[in-house]
């Protein structure tokens, strides 16, 4: 059941479509799902995309130091006016574009002055936030004059030294002393000149229990860890990593600037390869990434880049946090990577884990907590630091070495490998107590502001999204969460938490359910449209049809679930397609693209999911991987001409229950998706808002994307005046213009407003698809490349299919 949420005032500035607080949520909600169990749309063929002069949009918006040992959070940002808030708390910037939160004065009151309190005590003993977060340059091993020097934080232990192949895994001669703080440390001199533990060589922390007991830990800050590939289930050793200067990678492009709106490529390294075994990143940046760009993604997203020892956990339990997945490469591979991406002009962003860690001891984090209290742990003791669903241990976010340890970790992967931001998984398990298990959230905002909060865990939050941001202003911070928090993203000079986006997660929930439990004469126009508009006002979302959780962890992509086994036996350029797949090609396209245009502020697919499949070890061959792949292209080229997603005009005029059309603009674009399974409407009239001659800008329904080509691209489509100008009342469909339009049965086709005098650049300008597949367009050649290179893939995924 979805549940309705209160409208904030500022809402009727977005015309006939409301946005609610947030969005719409089931009512069983844990947070997230549990990780243990291991075409397209198209452009007019002559004219894929015409370019017109830029028309303003009707905007929406105005647009050396002390180690101590547990002290508890809170911060201000440097570049804001959070420091006053302290002061003057009655004035909070987010109560102004949300009133309704005032009720909750007390609870942000004491948010933010512990939020100040922690960012002062970090400034008076660490000097900066910036400064404690790169605790990487004295914990773990460290190069300095003539030594390597190692620390742990290993408070409970009673006697501690480091082991490895260097020292024949005896101890005895490299013992360790204790601070007052509980911080181990060693300084191993460099011995014939060179230095005492070579460069990816085996090393481990070894300390005693305070029952006697001596056990051997990976340390905490290793910076790669790798097995044995000899043994089954070896388990992990730590390795030293410090390569000399010439093996050590050396980047080569800037950073690319943040694009105005992410279209995200979500990407799981290992299992990117057409063959049945791990990818590594090196093959990862020379054959998949020319591939993303070509599709015109603007951002990659990668998931279990943390060392993990489970594989099945697609990266969600990690061990090592310091330390790259060691299955796909070495840290040098991996900044390869990021480097073939940047110089290809895409972000990447990281898949990273701070809601929890894994439960293993030997290997993992876990290992170095034996049953101290929770201020001399990572963890918390007892049942609060466990996670009965995930099966792993919680962050005692309120200790100063955790925090240390944390924010450390984020400017690490910032610093070292240059990552562009961060996906945080698992928000809502670390924003209250109950980690969302068995908790329906209705909107209610007594279930986001009570002692449910965990408010250590939001003062971290803030905490790493001031420290991101100071770092690299640029960056895109997304969090996952499912509950929908007021506040999450907005800045923290105004109370926030300070995150850029949020994943709309109720969207991929909500087509699940309609494609499990609905006939297609039961799908709610309406029910749809507000589920992909329901979020809160002023707060971004990446919205998806389907990520991971849908693709890989116990579920169907949305084409198995459409087309499920007739996709091995009647989709295929050589016959004609059934009933089932000619639905599930038509409605795949329609579900993808409502989200991307209607859904959000960005958006993100899953590897694969752009041709129905997760890897493509079992690609389809023919129809669909032409009408998917051009059709991908075609979505995100519109959004780049178009910037439809960066606007902040949506408005959904019409959701025609009887028809099953939905029609809404999204900045000066129309669109009209027909859901219907039979009807075709002619001359069917759309309201928009710009008087003038409008054109198709892209169609499901071409030939090249699977379709029948029903609908006429060079046909002008003239508006009229509707109603009492400045009387919305008067107008159709609260529209002061419309046109009227061919609508096939399960279509959607764009219409862009084309300005007199344009037609003549317009034909030099616009870009079709080639009878190869190909972009053809003055403005687009620099992409022809590497649109061949995926199609290409065809003839191998056809081979992969034979076999």
């Amino acid at each position: 059941m979805y549940s309705s949420f209160s409208l904030l005032p500022a809402l009727a500035l977005w015309s006939s479509s409301p946005i609610s607080a947030q969005d719409s949520l089931p009512a069983s909600v844990s947070g997230r799902r549990t990780r243990k169990q291991p075409s397209g749309l198209i452009f007019s063929s002559r004219k894929l995309l015409a370019f017109t002069r830029a028309i303003s949009p009707l905007s929406m918006l105005e647009h050396g130091k002390a180690y101590s040992s547990s002290v508890s959070p809170v911060q201000t940002d440097d570049h804001s006016t959070v420091a006053n808030m302290d002061e003057d708390s009655e004035n909070i910037g987010i109560f102004s574009l949300d009133p309704g939160l005032e009720a909750y004065k007390d609870h942000f009151r004491y948010r933010i002055r512990r939020y100040v309190d922690q960012k002062k005590l970090i400034e008076k003993h660490e000097t900066s936030l910036e400064e404690f977060a790169q605790g990487y340059l004295k914990f773990g091993f460290n190069r300095e004059e003539g030594c390597i020097v190692y620390r742990e934080w290993a408070p409970a232990a009673q006697e501690a030294e480091v082991i490895g192949d260097f020292n024949g895994w005896n101890g005895s001669g490299h013992k360790m002393v204790k601070d007052q703080f509980g911080v181990w440390s060693i300084r191993i001199p460099d011995f014939g000149g060179e230095q005492a533990i070579p460069h990816n060589s085996r090393v481990k922390f070894r300390f005693k229990h305070s029952n006697g007991v001596w056990v051997d830990r990976i340390p905490a800050w290793i910076k790669y860890a790798t097995q044995d590939p000899t043994i089954f289930a070896a388990p992990y050793d730590g390795v030293y990593w410090d390569p000399p200067p010439l093996e050590r990678y050396q980047f080569k492009h800037p950073r690319p600037p943040k694009p105005e709106a992410p279209r995200i490529y979500e990407a799981h390294v290992g299992m990117s390869s057409s063959e049945p075994r791990v990818n590594t990143y090196r093959e990862f940046a020379d054959d998949i990434l020319p591939r993303i760009r070509a599709n015109n993604y603007n951002t990659v997203q990668l998931m279990a880049v943390m060392e993990h020892s489970y594989y099945g956990s697609f990266g969600y339990h990690v061990t090592n946090f310091f330390a790259v997945s060691s299955r796909s490469g070495t840290p040098e591979d991996l900044k390869y990577l990021i480097d073939k991406a940047h110089g290809l002009g895409l972000q990447v962003l990281m898949d990273v884990v701070h809601s929890h860690a894994s439960n293993n001891i030997t290997d993992g984090l876990n290992g170095f907590d034996v049953g101290q209290s929770s201020q001399e742990s990572y963890f918390h003791a007892g049942d609060r630091g466990y996670h009965k669903l995930w099966d792993s241990r919680l962050f005692n976010y309120a200790n100063w070495e955790v925090l240390r340890f944390l924010l450390s970790n984020l400017r690490w992967w910032l610093d070292e490998f240059k990552f562009d931001g961060f996906r945080f998984d698992g928000i809502t398990s670390m924003l209250y107590h109950h980690h969302g298990i068995n908790m329906g959230f209705s909107g209610n905002y007594n279930e986001y502001f009570s002692e449910a909060t965990d408010v250590d865990a939001v003062i971290y939050l803030t905490l790493a999204n001031n420290l991101i941001h100071s770092i690299l202003p640029d960056a895109n911070v997304i969090a996952e969460d499912v509950s929908g928090m007021p506040g999450l993203c907005r800045p923290v000079s105004e109370g926030g938490i300070g995150f850029d986006y949020r994943l709309a997660m109720a969207i991929p929930d909500k087509w699940i359910d309609y494609l499990k439990n609905k006939k297609d004469e039961e799908w709610s126009m309406s029910e749809i449209a507000w589920s992909l508009t329901n979020r809160r006002y002023t707060e971004k979302c990446v919205a998806y049809a389907e990520s991971h959780d849908q693709a890989i962890v116990g579920d169907k992509t949305i084409a198995f679930l459409l087309m499920d086994k007739e996709m091995y036996s009647r989709m295929s350029c050589l016959t004609e397609a059934s009933p089932v797949i000619e639905r599930g090609i038509a409605l795949h396209k329609m579900i993808h693209f409502l989200t991307m245009a209607l859904g959000g502020e960005g958006y993100l697919n899953f590897m694969g999911n752009e041709t129905g499949l997760t890897s493509l070890e079992k690609a389809m061959v023919g129809v669909m991987i032409n009408a998917d792949a051009n059709g991908t292209l075609a979505m995100n080229l519109l959004d780049d001409k178009f910037k439809f997603l960066a606007s902040s005009k949506q408005i959904v005029s019409s959701t025609d229950d009887d028809n099953k059309v939905i029609v809404f603009e999204r900045g000066d674009l129309v669109f009209v998706f027909n859901f219907h399974p039979k009807n075709t409407y002619e001359g069917y009239k759309v309201g928009c808002d710009l008087p003038g001659k409008y054109r198709v800008a892209l169609d499901s329904d071409a030939w090249e994307f699977g379709g029948l080509g029903r609908v006429g691209h060079d046909v002008d489509h003239f508006t009229t005046h509707e109603g009492i100008p400045g009387v919305p009342e008067t107008n159709f469909n609260n529209r002061p213009n419309s046109f009227k339009v061919l609508s096939p049965p399960r279509t959607c086709v764009v219409y862009h407003r084309v300005e007199e005098g344009l037609e003549e650049s317009e034909n030099d300008d616009s870009t079709s698809f080639n009878e190869e597949g190909e972009a053809n367009s003055s403005h687009e050649e620099s992409y022809s490349a590497e649109v061949h290179a995926i199609k290409k893939l065809v003839p191998e995924m056809e081979a992969l299919v034979d076999e």
